[in-house]
């Protein structure tokens, strides 16, 4: 899950290489989200459950690790629907990583790019480019490929329909908090990111107290760990570290680093627990990958054709 906001401005020659593996190093420990949601350690956890109860302790565990970053927290209005936005994001990202497969859960999120640009052609007059149809293209047909392989499943297929569904949650509300960070471009992204977080964890607070005590489940000291391995490593310090990276380098470079995010992410899940991914997912993923790089690799492009004295002013691919 990448920090879609920054400044473009021109890395200086001896910060690009150090801004290049910071968000190299932010991809590989977003990537760990399937690593630690498909832990075996977490099986006692009913799966209609957990997806709720990660969410909340990775979100607090996240959210107290960026707070010492924080630096000049301001209200606004947006933050109000920003962070509960985000909040369904994060619930129904990790109950697609339990009830489906990780390859689903994060090629379905991954589809936030085209639906942004949906969204913003259809309700705020944006015009997309020819690469951006591209990209809306290749990720319809990739959902539809992935969808279509859960039509002659029987077994299973309640909790993987759910999962899927909500992985499309995710990646349409996904936009919707890209699209606010957006407009809260100016604010710290450490204070948005940190709110965020711990307005996740304030609204599960009270479902995690119900479960504690109906179902007296409680975390063990050894999941309670994992729990907070889980917030600060993959989501608190990768997003320092990616905010670090796009002081020094132009956004786009940094969109197209993280991709090895989702490439990742279902590898590591393969490694570990041994759970495959269906043909359809890859071809599903594989099409909404295309889709990605054609958006991000195009102003590439275009700036490299400047820097050789072709063409005209680098304008983000617009």
């Amino acid at each position: 899950m990448t920090l879609p906001d920054s400044s473009t401005s021109p890395a200086l020659p001896r910060n690009l290489l150090r801004a290049r593996l910071a968000v190299v190093a932010a991809a590989l420990l977003w990537s760990t989200s399937g690593l630690f949601a498909k832990a075996t350690i977490f099986d006692d956890w009913p799966s209609e459950q957990r997806g709720l109860l990660l969410a909340f302790w990775r979100a607090l565990f996240g959210g107290l690790v960026l707070l010492p970053s924080v630096r000049r927290p301001r209200w606004r209005p947006a933050l109000v629907p920003m962070t509960l936005v985000f909040a369904v994001m994060n619930v129904s990202y990790l109950c697609a990583v339990v009830l489906t497969t990780a390859a689903n859960a994060i090629w379905l999120q991954m589809t936030a790019p085209a639906w942004v640009m949906l969204i913003g052609f259809l309700f705020l007059g944006d015009r997309p480019t020819r690469v951006e149809r591209l990209q809306l293209a290749l990720g319809i047909v990739g959902v539809a490929v992935i969808l279509f392989s859960l039509a002659p499943s029987t077994e299973a297929l309640p909790h993987n329909a759910v999962g899927v569904a909500s992985a499309l949650v995710s990646g349409i509300t996904y936009a919707g908090v890209v699209m606010f960070l957006r407009r809260l471009r100016d604010e710290n992204a450490a204070w948005l990111i940190s709110l965020n977080l711990l307005v996740t964890a304030a609204l599960l607070l009270p479902y995690v107290i119900y479960v504690a005590a109906v179902d007296g489940r409680y975390p063990t000291t050894t999941q309670l760990a994992i729990l907070a391995a889980f917030g600060a490593l993959q989501i608190g310090l990768p997003y320092l570290l990616f905010a670090y990276g796009l002081k020094n380098i132009p956004s786009q470079d940094a969109a197209g680093l993280a991709l090895l995010e989702p490439v990742l992410m279902p590898l590591w899940v393969l490694l570990a627990w041994a759970e495959e991914p269906t043909t359809a997912t890859i071809v599903g993923a594989s099409l909404i990958l295309c889709g990605l790089i054609c958006r991000y690799a195009a102003p590439l492009g275009k700036r490299r054709n400047l820097a050789n004295g072709a063409g005209g002013p680098y304008n983000d691919g617009r």
